[in-house]
């Protein structure tokens, strides 16, 4: 596992948990959003040990698991995300608990597949959690992206997810 590795992991977990915890607004254009993807994937590919030379059937196994879990956590990110729509029809998100459940729960079975790896004698490096990573990122935002779209199209801002009702309708004043 190089130090290089675990800074990026560190780091980019570090940025996630930071964003999550405040609004932020979804821009449903540009490809700006597949930068951090990309940098992952380069840094994961760049490690030689994605896949064990020692045992590289289980090791591929593992690492299709890992990203199954990387994309099942995507999912399950951007769908427990507070999603709305602004008046000026700006769409934002914000992470809920269930996000942080979604979070927590994906890193803990990550750590289960790493111990059942290691238990196996398959050395997994850092390469297949930043592939997993990537993955997961890349799936929350695009679900996020449909997401905001449908809630675009309607005729204004209508109830979000977490909300228990709708906003209340204009009324005039006399």
């Amino acid at each position: 596992m190089s130090l290089v590795n675990v800074l990026v992991i560190v780091g980019v977990i570090a940025l996630i948990a930071v964003r999550q915890s405040k609004p932020q607004r979804i821009a449903t254009e540009g490809r700006g959003w597949l930068v951090l993807p990309v940098i992952l994937v380069v840094a994961a590919l760049r490690e030689p040990g994605v896949i064990d030379g020692h045992d590289q059937a289980l090791s591929a196994l593992l690492l299709g698991a890992e990203l199954v879990v990387g994309l099942v956590v995507g999912l399950g990110w951007a769908w427990t995300s507070r999603i709305w729509a602004e008046p000026d029809g700006t769409v934002w998100s914000k992470g809920t608990r269930a996000t942080a459940a979604v979070w927590a729960g994906g890193i803990a079975v990550r750590v289960g597949m790493v111990a059942a790896g290691a238990l196996l004698g398959v050395h997994q490096g850092t390469g297949a959690l930043l592939l997993a990573l990537a993955a997961s990122i890349l799936v929350r935002r695009g679900v996020l992206v449909w997401r905001a779209h449908a809630i675009g199209s309607s005729n204004g801002p209508g109830p979000s997810y977490g909300d228990r009702a709708a906003a209340e309708p204009w009324k005039d004043r006399v």
